[in-house]
């Protein structure tokens, strides 16, 4: 993306950046968009807040009806003042809060050709079908971009006409593939051989793919060359072009994967509502969703006859419905009668999470539509869980439960009940993470009434604060809050939602730090946790408490356009699957320093170089004036690289900024040129390993040194965020002034370089951690001079405590993203790579996981459905779903959660959620002995114990002696067990050995668990 349009967008520290990951260069045009959204209930509200907070730069209300009280339990933009008002004007004045680079306006008017000319895009809600065809006709007449986006109860449905002819200008997320060369054969087809952009990982190309080649060496007439298309042989080869007539290939180049536009054609609403392309994720919902496509037709037309929607659990209205349908589906095959009536039979009711789902997905075809960004839905898609009204208890309610009782959650109670309304109300959640997804679910627990009732508590816990780059993706903050507790920011909007909400808000991480605070007892009180975490290992953590407290826990995530669910319910489902470590961008050490093949390798040479000039010697500095013994605690190799790393840096110390600069201006050289000239006279261009095997292939890029030149922007850019990091350790007040450093470093002069003979370079990782034995002289020599110099530096007149400011990589600092992006390129010149742009390298370098308002909107109505089966208590696994998003191609696959794995040990079969439990009271009233445990196990399950255990402290081992046997018999529970600062644990979790147990025993036995008196 060209720097200006960057900037533009970035111009408040980055308020879109995490926005730009996902929609690249057409974010640009969101901001001269024009959109209408017509309908400002539930659905409507969330495709209109989504947009305003994607930076859209015009977004026009369209609503002439006015807010009830019914309203407020779906429409989070209404206040209690807003009811009787007109919902467009209402909706107005709080989306304009919202953001203030987007135009907010309402109509209230007609819908007339005119004033829809002036559009982009026009969305219609809760709009009746005639007007949906005239709109239809006219926007696709027009070239005017109209989606239809309509949630009746538990069902949704979207629609879409892009015109006779729209370009998708990049229909795949993500970056384009791109693999390292290693060889290319002389053939007729050639085969290429490569390796993917990370190490040990095969190319990810497909059959068909269409690719490019640059920095190829000897065979150069594949360079520049029109994209070509590839066959793959298997992981690491490709088959491409006749390449018999090309000259040998030496080595290095990239392959990189082009994606040309695509072009799509679409139906008019009239004709596609005839012949339904309707889009599934897979064969079998087709005769679902074409049921609902003639089930939302026959609710048409049981409106236009009734003058209303049917009533909700109204045997007759439902009924009707199904014949207006079976007679509109006659040409288009059979229905689902079964999903018709359940679909009429609620259709009068408003969920939030349903609307959340459907306006978050139609919002992101709005996205499409003005971007060009990502493929299109084609056409139709219906969403709907009816599987909620299979639960036992919903499946009992009847047509009074679901009569109006002129309350927030009307729209609610038409499709549970009153009674379930209640219930709502009463339950105890715990929602950890205040972020993109939390602030999501937190709106949809006001809008439905989770915790407003008697006894109920919604628990929010967030160590953040807000900061600007939240504004774009969490509707809940807005600029007043910026530095603020995210935690109590949200439970205050939350409160403003829904004054009835009981809203605790907590700044603590959930982890073994505080399980002091939310330990066993907490969980075990709580009816259901939802998890809004953004690191794998925080999930996992949080899904081990609740397996052992047996909580029900609701996890998601997202990133970017996709995102997913998972429930996990005792003991009804399989456990959720441990979380993975997490990449870090670590590489050998070897290929960073000497053989970097891609822009990942150099950044994170550059994230290195950051750590190791800015932030490791000023730490280590200042830990040396506080206490010069600290390197004595050290292995010798170690404190000795540490005290070099200390006097370097007390002699370097700058005077002013012209020194600052001056020390960049060598660090430049010592980098770009130096070590580059110092590795060609190692490894020459021509070296080889063997004779014939040039050394410089395959995974090697001969690199070449660069020269200086003050007036090439990169290398003034590093000179410059070096030069003020380095000032910022030092305490010196740093300068921007471009043209007055240029002037300070025309004036350095530097020596030649001159090769260091017989210096070592490794190969290999193994080489790369071998170290050269410290010599103990040396250490001791270097130790004195700095006591001296430490003694002088105290006594002097310039002691500062403490003496240097380590600087920590931060992502959302631009001096940070500065440095590491010309630190980066600049190596990456080196070697040949191609350059990223300073977005890139930011989200690169900090590993910035892409979110967007759509996704996390959309995961958090998933989420919310399946709270209301835990409210219900479902004990059937078949109603609960695991949920797959993916808005990049507008594709949703809910399954069916797995049930837990078993096993058998002691002659009997168990499930992962079982557990032994006992009330570990003695005869005497006390807790038990270990004696009195060993005798429960025997008399209740036959099992005689060879070994007890809690933790890794054995309580009882029948390979000791009689005499220790004796004693660790006799011993209380608790004895010895106590955790130093934390009073008793009332639970121990135990675990045995029994006699006989075979080998495949060992990690399944149930874990048993003892409740102390």
């Amino acid at each position: 993306m060209p720097l200006p349009q960057l900037l533009w967008l970035c111009s408040e520290e980055g308020l879109y950046s995490r926005q730009l990951y996902v929609l690249g260069g057409g974010a640009r045009r969101l901001a001269g968009a024009a959109v209408l959204v017509s309908g400002l209930r539930g659905t409507g509200a969330q495709v209109a807040a989504a947009l305003v907070l994607a930076g859209t730069g015009r977004v026009v209300l369209h609503d002439r009806g006015v807010a009830c009280t019914a309203d407020r339990g779906q429409q989070f933009l209404l206040g209690e003042s807003d009811i009787g008002q007109n919902r467009a004007e209402a909706s107005q004045r709080a989306l304009a809060e919202l953001n203030p680079h987007v135009a907010v306006a309402a109509h209230t008017g007609e819908l007339s050709e005119a004033f829809l000319a002036s559009f982009q895009v026009v969305v219609l809600t809760e709009s009746p079908l005639e007007e949906q065809l005239c709109v239809g006709d006219f926007c696709h007449g027009q070239g005017i971009y109209f989606i239809v986006a309509d949630t009746k109860g538990l069902a949704g449905q979207l629609f879409c006409d892009f015109g006779e002819r729209f370009i998708v200008n990049d229909p795949a997320e993500g970056d384009p593939e791109r693999a390292a060369v290693q060889h290319i054969s002389q053939g007729n087809p050639g085969v290429v051989t490569c390796m993917g952009t990370e190490d040990n990982r095969t190319h990810l190309f497909c059959d068909g793919d269409l690719v490019t080649f640059s920095g190829v060496e000897g065979m150069t007439e594949l360079n520049g060359q029109d994209p070509i298309p590839v066959h793959v042989l298997d992981g690491f080869r490709l088959e491409i072009g006749d390449t018999s007539s090309f000259s040998p290939y030496r080595c290095g180049g990239l392959v990189s994967q082009v994606r040309l536009p695509e072009v799509h054609s679409y139906e008019p609403l009239r004709q596609a509502l005839e012949e339904p392309k309707i889009q599934v994720a897979n064969p079998e919902e087709l005769l679902r969703s074409r049921s609902l496509h003639a089930a939302f037709r026959a609710l048409h037309a049981f409106r236009r006859e009734q003058g209303r929607l049917p009533r909700p659990r109204a045997l007759a209205d439902t009924e009707r419905v199904l014949e207006l349908a079976q007679s509109l589906a006659a040409q288009q095959g059979p229905l689902d009668e079964d999903v018709v009536r359940a679909f009429a039979s609620v259709s009068a009711g408003d969920l939030c999470p349903v609307a959340a789902v459907v306006g978050a997905m139609a919002a992101q075809e709005v996205l499409k539509a003005i971007t060009g960004k990502f493929l299109p839905l084609d056409q139709w898609l219906y969403f709907d869980a009816l599987e909620c009204l299979t639960l036992e208890g919903a499946a009992r309610v009847t047509e009074e439960d679901c009569a109006p009782r002129g309350s927030r959650y009307d729209g609610q109670i038409a499709v549970f009940g009153a009674a379930f309304q209640e219930q709502l109300g009463h339950q105890k959640y715990l929602v950890v993470g205040a972020g993109a997804i939390g602030c999501e679910l937190l709106k949809n627990f006001a809008m439905m009434g989770m915790a407003a009732g008697p006894g109920g508590n919604l628990t929010i816990t967030d160590m953040d604060t807000v900061a600007l780059s939240n504004l774009h993706r969490q509707l809940l903050y807005r600029s007043a809050d910026i530095s603020k507790p995210k935690s109590a920011v949200a439970a205050a909007a939350v409160r403003r939602m829904n004054p009835n909400v009981r809203v605790t808000a907590h700044q603590n991480q959930v982890g073994p730090a505080t399980e002091l605070l939310y330990g066993d007892d907490f969980f075990q009180r709580l009816d259901g946790v939802a998890s809004a975490l953004d690191t794998l290992e925080a999930r996992a953590y949080l899904e081990s408490r609740c397996l052992r407290c047996h909580t029900p826990l609701l996890d998601s995530g997202t990133e970017g356009p996709r995102g997913n669910v998972l429930v996990m319910v005792p003991p009804l489902t399989k456990p959720l699957e441990p979380a993975g470590t997490a990449r870090d961008g670590t590489f050998p050490l070897c290929t960073l320093r000497y053989f970097p093949r891609t822009i990942q390798h150099t950044l994170q040479w550059a994230r290195d170089e950051f750590e190791g000039l800015f932030q490791l010697p000023a730490e280590h500095v200042n830990r040396f004036m506080e206490d010069p013994t600290f390197p004595e605690q050290l292995p010798a190799g170690k404190a000795l690289e540490v005290l070099e790393q200390v006097q370097s840096s007390l002699q370097e110390r700058p005077r002013d900024w012209q020194d600052c600069v001056r020390w960049a201006r060598r660090r430049w050289q010592s980098c770009y040129h130096n070590a580059i000239a110092q590795l060609l006279h190692n490894f020459p261009p021509e070296h080889e390993t063997s004779p014939g095997v040039p050394f410089w292939a395959g995974d090697r890029s001969c690199p070449h040194p660069l020269t200086f030149n003050p007036e090439n922007d990169t290398h003034l850019d590093y000179i410059l965020a070096a030069a003020h990091l380095f000032a910022q350790v030092y305490k010196v007040p740093p300068c921007s002034d471009r043209a007055a450093a240029q002037t300070i470093l025309r004036s350095v002069v530097l020596p030649p370089f001159a090769p260091q003979e017989g210096l070592q370079i490794p190969l290999a990782e193994e080489q790369e951690e071998a170290k050269e034995p410290t010599d103990s002289e040396q250490l001791a020599e270097l130790t004195r001079d700095l006591a001296q110099q430490r003694q002088e530096l105290i006594e002097g007149e310039e002691a500062q405590v403490p003496l240097m400011e380590p600087i920590h990589f931060e992502k959302d600092s631009d001096i940070h993203v500065n440095f590491i992006t010309a630190a980066s390129n600049l190596r990456a010149e080196n070697y040949g790579i191609t350059p990223a742009d300073w977005l890139t390298s930011k989200r690169i370098a900090g590993r910035i996981v892409p979110a967007i308002i759509t996704t996390t909107a959309a995961v958090a109505g998933l989420a919310c459905l399946e709270i209301y089966k835990l409210v219900w208590a479902c004990r059937d696994l078949s109603c609960y779903r695991n949920s797959n998003l993916s808005l990049s191609d507008c594709l949703l696959l809910r399954i069916q959660p797995l049930p837990p794995p078993t096993y058998r040990y002691g002659g009997r079969e168990w499930s992962c959620w079982d557990r032994l439990e006992m009330q570990a009271v003695g005869a005497d009233g006390q807790e038990m002995t270990v004696q009195e445990v060993l005798e429960w196990l025997q008399r209740t399950h036959g099992w005689t114990v060879t070994t007890l255990l809690r933790g890794h402290t054995v309580l009882y081992d029948r390979e000791e002696d009689e005499e220790t046997r004796a004693q660790q018999r006799a011993q209380r529970l608790s004895e010895n067990l106590e955790d130093a600062g934390q009073p008793p644990r009332r639970e121990l979790e135990l675990y045995y050995v029994c006699e006989g147990e075979d080998a495949e025993a060992e990690d399944a036995r149930p874990p048993l668990l003892c409740f102390l008196p």
